[in-house]
């Protein structure tokens, strides 16, 4: 059997993976109006390698998210087709010249191909629009639509001479998006290897990190115990690895920003690491004290966030509407902040009012998946994104499904001018101790950021954490 596997210690990812995901997508469109099955073939694209500027250096390549996810392959500048009735698989490959293999190793046949990976027929790209012609389908369904996160369209598979087929470029999109939704028992494994591997880097930070050594140390942790150890040569986005008032920034370590600040007694530290094995993300966060111990105020602002956390893991399963999930993680949090003198008042008027949204201003969590903010979160049929402005950044708000897989990331933060306009705004600043939470201008921010697995009774994290403080305190000084 053909596998995918980084080396003799690594995890294992068979193909049939994706050949029975494409057996479930090729299930659900059998399944739906709109289109004749015997006829019809899903065509996408894989991802090109992309240049640096105008070099012939290009970035480390990353395949298509979906092609990904029906065929698992390697290599860039690939088509893959999907016979709707039969389930039949075509793999098209480049046809490549014979320097080829003087720069890049030995080429490989057709035949290899199609054993690497598993599909039923391979083919090069050039031979496309004969494959077709011969084919006579009724109509060719090409992946385009909207990435709710990104705001970006993903673009239809095009090769010269399609022209002459029938097109439908919007049919596809939403139904492939909801079958990588719920996971298979293989996807499963794979994403409890890389939260694994995750996990076991986020510990060795800790113990390495102290007061001095600066944040892309700390990355560097990291980055080497998820390749060295795990195999995983990707992160699934760039690594967050803030200190001090840097850990108020949600999306720190970005060009401008690049972990590089030297940490200092006292500092708290939120590293957001994630690593990604045969496409697959990790996706979380710890936050600890750069000198092992917690001050009382470190404390009474992380143990607000992980009361957040505890309450959403327990009541997080089947059925549960994850709006409501972000809504007891802000409850839980404000009732905390209010038992330890921030906050006054009442907390469902706090709510109300909005006030969570000054603490965390973001959605609770996401699907994760082949992409870090999986797909899935807002298509076609399923609940539109809530309009209350402290709910409106949530990444999706539908009804917790058996086998979803999802990051669950609750936070307390003081940004600046989140703060000004909680003070200066009537509506808000009424809960506010203001003496007490000006005294928190320049703490940053906590976050507690688990992957959980939903099923029909509750959920399992696959990230193994050591997450209360003296938990923390008593790993760092191992």
């Amino acid at each position: 059997m053909a596998n995918f596997r980084m080396g003799p210690d690594t995890h294992v990812v068979p193909m049939t993976l994706f050949r029975n995901n494409r057996n479930k997508l090729a299930s659900v469109l059998r399944e739906s109006s709109g289109i004749r099955a015997k006829t019809s073939y899903v065509l996408l694209k894989g991802g090109k390698e992309v240049s640096f500027n105008d070099t012939d250096v290009n970035y480390p390549f990353r395949q298509e998210s979906y092609f990904q996810y029906l065929f698992g392959v390697k290599e860039p500048n690939c088509y893959g087709v999907l016979h709707v009735e039969s389930g039949k698989s075509t793999l098209f490959v480049p046809r490549l010249v014979e320097e080829y293999a003087t720069w890049f190793g030995r080429l490989r046949s057709l035949d290899e191909f199609k054993a690497m990976y598993e599909t039923d027929e391979v083919l090069y790209v050039d031979q496309l629009k004969m494959f077709f012609e011969k084919a006579s389908p009724t109509v060719l369904l090409t992946l385009s639509g909207r990435n709710s996160d990104s705001e970006l369209d993903s673009k239809p598979a095009y090769f010269p001479g399609i022209e002459k087929f029938k097109i439908d470029e919007e049919f596809l999109y939403p139904i492939i998006a909801e079958c990588r939704v719920v996971k298979s028992a293989e996807e499963i494994e794979v994403l409890r290897y890389v939260a694994k591997i995750s996990s076991e880097a986020h510990i060795k930070v800790m113990q390495f990190m102290r007061p001095g050594r600066r944040e892309y140390e700390g990355e560097s942790v990291f980055l080497h115990h998820c390749y060295a150890v795990g195999g995983c040569r990707h992160t699934s986005y760039t690594c967050i690895c803030a200190s001090g008032v840097n850990t108020a920034i949600l999306h720190y370590g970005h060009a401008a920003a690049p972990n590089d600040r030297i940490t200092k007694d006292g500092d708290m530290c939120l590293f957001d690491m994630g690593a990604n094995y045969c496409g697959y993300a990790a996706d979380i966060t710890c936050s600890f004290p750069v000198n092992g111990k917690f001050t009382e105020d470190q404390k009474f602002i992380y143990n607000a966030v992980l009361a957040a956390r505890n309450a959403v893991l327990t009541k997080a399963r089947d059925g549960v509407c994850w709006v409501d999930m972000h809504k007891l993680a802000n409850r839980v949090m404000l009732t905390h902040l209010k038992a330890g003198g921030m906050l006054k008042g009442d907390v469902n008027d706090m709510l109300d009012a909005g006030l969570a949204g000054i603490f965390q201003p973001y959605g609770l969590g996401h699907l994760l998946g082949l992409d870090v903010h999986d797909v899935g979160g807002y298509i076609k049929g399923q609940p539109k994104r809530p309009s209350e402005p402290w709910l409106k950044c949530l990444r999706f708000a539908r009804l917790l499904k058996a086998g979803m897989y999802l990051a669950v990331e609750p936070g307390c933060y003081f940004v600046g001018w989140l703060m000004d306009r909680a003070t200066a705004e009537p509506a808000l600043s009424q809960f506010l101790n203001v003496q007490m939470f000006e005294r928190f201008r320049d703490f940053g921010g906590i976050c507690i950021e688990d992957n959980i697995l939903i099923t029909m009774d509750g959920c399992e994290n696959f990230a193994v954490l050591p997450r209360t403080v003296e938990e923390i305190e008593k790993v760092m000084a191992g």
